[in-house]
C-alpha cells in the first residue's frame, strides 16, 4: 500500500470528495482543503509528499500557494489543476517548481497517473543522493524535428558538444531546453558522466547558495550536517541551470568565481574545493535586458554565453508539430501500456491549428491525455481537450464569464462571441454527448447540430 500523504486543494466539494474517495482507495493518505489558507494550515500541522492543487481558488491562487508550499517543503510536488485557457500559467508555474498540471475535465486514471510520477520523481532524486553517479538518463527523449531550425540546431548542436565551452540554451517556456542540454551532455566526452539539472527559478533565494555550493554543519539554522551542492554532484560531469537569470547578485558572483577558478566553497566553509563541471545553462528571458536593468551581471552573461542556442517555440516551427506528436504517442503507450497507432486526419489538422502557448510540454501533456483517453487504434478529434478543437483558447476573463453564463440560463446568456467557446466546453464537460450537452445548453438537438456545422466543429 502507498503511504504517501497527499493534499487536494479545490474550492469545489464534490471534486474534493470524490478525489479523496478515489486515492485513498488507492492506497494513499488524503486531506482535502477547500480554500488556500485551510490549506496552509494543514502543511503547518504536517509534511505532505505532493499537492493537488486548484488554480483558481476563493482566496488565493496556484501562483502564492506553490510559493507558500515550496517555501514550507521544498520536496512537496505540486500538481496543478487548471483550465486549459491557463494553460501558459500552468506551463510557467512549472518552471517555477510546480512538477506538472492536468486539464479539467479531470479523469481520476490521468491524475493517478501523474501523481505516481510525481512520487516516482521524488524517489528517483533520493536515490541519485544516496548512490554513485550514473550516466544521465533520458537521452532518448530528444527528437529531431525536420524543418530548417531543427536541422541547424543538431548541427549547432554537433558542433558544440565535443567541447567544454559552456552554452547557454535560449527560448520560451515548455521548448526543451533541458532535454538540448542533455543532447549535449551525451555527445560530449563527459557522457559516461553524471548529469546534474537545477531549477534555478523554483530555489528558494535564502537556499540557493546552499543547493549550488553546499554547506557545512552549523553554517545556519536548518543545517544540520554537511552537505554537497549541485557542484560536487556534477563533478566530472555536466551541471545544467535552467532558468539561471533568477539568481540572486551574490550567488551570481559566487558562480562567475567557480567559472573561472573551477573551485567551489560551501556555506559557511574557509577551504576551497576544486571541481571539474561542464556547466550549461538555460533561460526564457532576454538576459541582456536583465544586464541593463541590473538584475544580471555583465560579466556572468559573456562567460556563460560562448556558444547560444536559441529555441524557436512550437507555432513557428509547425512543420515538426506532427514529429514531436508521434513521439509523444509512443512514448504516452509505453508509459499507460497502450498501442494507439496514430491520429485521425481531424486530430492532426487540430494540431496543426493550435497556437501552443505551453510548447513541447504542452503538447505532450495533450497527446499524453488524448492516448489515456482513446479507446480505439487511433486519436480521434474528441480526445482532445476543447481548446485545441477550437483552434484557439479563450482569453481568461472570457472563459470565467461563458462558465457563468452556462450555469445560470444556458447559452441564451452567452454572448454571441462566446458562444462557440461555450459549446466546446459543454461539450467536453459531458463527453462530447450531443444529447446531454444540448440539455445542458438549454437547446433542442438540431439546434445544437445547426450550431456545430456553423462554427464548423466536426464530433
Amino acid at each position: 500500500m502507498n503511504r504517501s500523504r497527499l493534499l487536494v486543494v479545490d474550492d469545489d466539494a464534490d471534486i474534493c470528495m470524490l478525489l479523496q474517495r478515489f486515492l485513498m482507495k488507492q492506497g494513499y493518505e488524503v486531506e482535502v482543503a477547500q480554500r488556500g489558507s485551510v490549506a496552509k494550515e494543514f502543511m503547518k500541522q504536517g509534511r505532505f509528499d505532493l499537492v493537488l492543487c486548484d488554480h483558481r481558488l476563493p482566496d488565493t491562487d496556484s501562483v502564492e500557494m506553490l510559493q507558500y508550499i515550496k517555501g514550507v517543503s521544498r520536496d512537496t510536488q505540486v500538481i496543478i489543476i487548471t483550465g486549459y485557457s491557463d494553460v501558459r500559467t500552468a506551463v510557467e508555474l512549472m518552471r517555477k517548481g510546480a512538477f506538472d498540471y492536468v486539464g479539467k475535465p479531470l479523469y481520476p486514471d490521468e491524475i493517478l497517473m501523474r501523481i505516481k510520477e510525481a512520487l516516482a520523481q521524488v524517489s528517483a532524486k533520493e536515490e541519485a543522493v544516496k548512490s554513485k553517479p550514473v550516466a544521465a538518463k533520458g537521452v532518448k527523449d530528444y527528437v529531431q524535428g525536420t524543418g530548417p531550425h531543427a536541422k541547424g540546431l543538431t548541427g549547432h548542436i554537433a558542433l558544440v558538444a565535443p567541447t567544454d565551452m559552456t552554452v547557454l540554451i535560449t527560448g520560451d517556456t515548455g521548448t526543451g531546453k533541458e532535454f538540448v542540454a542533455r543532447e549535449i551532455h551525451s555527445l560530449s566526452k563527459r557522457a559516461g558522466k553524471v548529469f546534474v539539472a537545477v531549477d534555478c527559478g523554483a530555489l528558494p533565494k535564502d537556499l540557493a547558495g546552499s543547493e549550488l555550493f553546499g554547506h557545512v554543519k552549523g553554517s545556519f539554522t536548518g543545517a544540520v550536517a554537511d552537505k554537497r551542492g549541485s557542484f560536487e554532484q556534477a563533478n566530472g560531469g555536466t551541471l545544467f541551470l535552467d532558468e539561471i537569470g533568477n539568481l540572486t547578485y551574490e550567488n551570481q558572483v559566487k558562480l562567475l568565481r567557480v567559472l573561472q577558478e573551477r573551485r567551489i566553497k560551501r556555506v559557511g566553509d574557509e577551504k576551497d574545493i576544486v571541481v571539474d563541471v561542464r556547466v550549461l545553462a538555460a533561460t526564457n528571458e532576454d538576459l541582456h535586458t536583465a544586464v541593463a536593468e541590473g538584475r544580471f551581471r555583465e560579466d556572468l552573461l559573456h562567460r556563460i554565453n560562448e556558444f547560444t542556442l536559441d529555441l524557436l517555440p512550437l507555432r513557428e516551427r509547425k512543420e515538426d508539430i506532427l514529429v514531436f506528436a508521434r513521439h509523444f504517442l509512443q512514448k504516452a503507450n509505453e508509459q499507460l501500456g497502450k498501442a494507439v497507432e496514430g491520429f485521425s486526419d481531424a486530430a492532426e489538422a487540430r494540431l496543426l491549428a493550435h497556437s501552443w502557448p505551453g510548447n513541447l510540454r504542452e503538447l505532450g501533456n495533450v497527446v499524453k491525455r488524448a492516448v489515456l483517453l482513446s479507446t480505439g487504434p487511433v486519436i480521434q478529434l474528441e480526445a482532445l481537450p476543447a481548446e485545441v478543437i477550437s483552434g484557439a483558447a479563450a482569453p481568461r476573463s472570457q472563459e470565467r464569464e461563458v462558465l457563468g453564463d452556462l450555469s445560470a440560463e444556458g447559452l441564451k446568456g452567452v454572448s454571441h462571441t462566446a458562444e462557440k467557446q461555450a459549446i466546446l466546453k459543454a461539450l467536453e464537460r459531458n463527453g462530447f454527448n450531443k444529447s446531454r450537452t444540448a440539455e445542458m445548453l438549454n437547446i433542442d438537438r438540431k439546434t445544437l447540430y445547426n450550431k456545430l456545422k456553423s462554427f464548423g466543429i466536426e464530433i
